[in-house]
């Protein structure tokens, strides 16, 4: 019987065998911070296939959506021309499913893509090997469901990515420096030469904007977030010291601006108006969950409310019960008040004029400050450039939300010009 070898028609680089040595001596985390076309993904694939034929299990390699994951791996060609999936010996697999991208090995592994734009799709599963590839583009509550599985089951998991400004990726990279159990490594151009700088001066001349440059090729966290809408201003913002403690002021009513989901995500905000002053003090998000509970939310707060803000389509009627989200909303005490119905560009340039008039709390406002600071528009990978569009992720919910708070707010008068409590209208809850 021939030998079959593993991994198949791969062998490390140079500078990419810190990492395999890592993992090959029983690493069980690594964040690998590489420039681009370094070979993140098929490096990280190859020691998967390792890993799959050593121990039967479960194998994500993670995606930012289910469509990157088929273009980028499923689908997938090196630079050589060869496909990402003819490195898994075919005599050992016993089963491809094409609509699932998922491979079924001989010794009873499974190997799949899967993108984690909904993560509440992950739960119950119990993988034993990750890739959470563009990992600085994902949304972070992945790793969070993913975390406690792989302490459990011994499991290992790898960040590739390269900086998307100073998100979660950055966070994660150096919580991994401290960490003597965790590898971290970043590489620039300059550190792999594997990309000459007569290429590089081929894409400034081409029209790539510096900060992509920096961002791709030098592995830059301090470049400005190529595409974002908000990045500039809350650059600002937190350089003016205004992400920081911003306690509830309970002489003031609290107002909640919502993007309200179906089938995905809805995000809350809750703030305050002094004067002039947006003083943003929570933030939440989840999703599965019906009005019910997000009613049950707001009560457990203990805030004083004043208007609940919602999209227009809050108003529709659904075929099933004949009833709006927005009847059924004030069955359980939310009132809500519908945000002017507005064009989506000319509610991020409201939002562009509230920002720099807001505050916002660090702890408990962490995930919607990190959905505002991403929040950017579509790239189109065939024109190599940006449409004039959001891009729908996960920043989209927080994002939005923020945006009917910006269109739909009404200011208040200052402190000192407040009647009691006792004569003020609130909403229901």
């Amino acid at each position: 019987m021939a030998k079959i070898q593993i991994p198949k028609d791969y062998k490390p680089r140079p500078y990419q065998s810190p990492l395999w040595d890592y993992l090959a001596s029983g690493g069980k985390r690594a964040v690998a911070v590489w420039h681009r076309r370094a070979g993140k993904d098929i490096t990280s694939m190859n020691w998967t296939i390792y890993s799959a034929f050593k121990r039967p299990g479960l194998y994500w390699h993670l995606l930012p959506t289910y469509q990157q994951g088929r273009k980028i791996v499923w689908d997938g060609i090196t630079r050589d021309g060869k496909a990402f999936l003819d490195h898994w010996p075919e005599e050992l697999v016993t089963g491809v499913n094409n609509t699932e991208m998922k491979l079924e090995l001989k010794n009873g592994s499974i190997w799949q893509v899967v993108g984690t734009d909904n993560v509440d799709r992950l739960v119950g599963a119990n993988p034993v090997g990750c890739i959470f590839s563009e990992y600085s583009l994902q949304d972070p509550r992945a790793w969070d469901y993913i975390r406690p599985i792989l302490a459990e089951n011994g499991g290992w998991a790898v960040f590739i990515y390269t900086p998307r400004g100073r998100n979660h990726g950055h966070k994660l990279l150096q919580l991994a420096k401290k960490n003597d159990n965790w590898f971290a490594e970043t590489l620039t151009i300059d550190n792999t030469k594997c990309i000459p700088m007569s290429a590089i001066e081929e894409e400034r001349a081409a029209g790539m904007a510096e900060e992509l440059i920096q961002q791709e090729f030098y592995a830059s966290f301090d470049a400005p977030l190529v595409g974002s809408y908000y990045g500039d201003a809350m650059t600002k913002i937190m350089e003016d010291g205004r992400i920081c403690k911003v306690p509830y002021d309970s002489r003031l009513p609290v107002h909640t601006a919502w993007d309200i989901g179906m089938h995905d995500a809805t995000a809350i905000w809750f703030f305050q108006i002094n004067n002039r002053e947006v003083w943003v003090i929570d933030y939440y998000e989840d999703s599965g969950k019906g009005l019910e509970d997000y009613a049950a939310v707001l009560k457990e707060k203990m805030y004083t409310y004043g208007d609940h803000i919602a999209p227009h389509d809050i108003a529709v009627r659904e075929l099933g019960t004949g009833k709006s989200r927005q009847e059924v909303a004030l069955n359980f005490g939310i009132r809500f008040r519908i945000a002017p119905q507005i064009g989506i560009q000319d509610g991020i340039s409201a939002v562009r004029q509230v920002l720099p008039r807001c505050w916002f709390d660090e702890d408990r406002c962490e995930r919607g400050i990190d959905a505002m600071k991403q929040y950017r528009k579509e790239f189109d990978d065939k024109r190599g450039m940006y449409r004039e569009k959001p891009n729908h992720d996960w920043t989209s919910h927080g994002a939005d939300a923020f945006r009917y708070l910006a269109v739909g707010m009404r200011e208040e008068r200052d402190l000192s010009e407040l009647p009691a409590f006792a004569d003020m209208e609130y909403a229901i809850i």
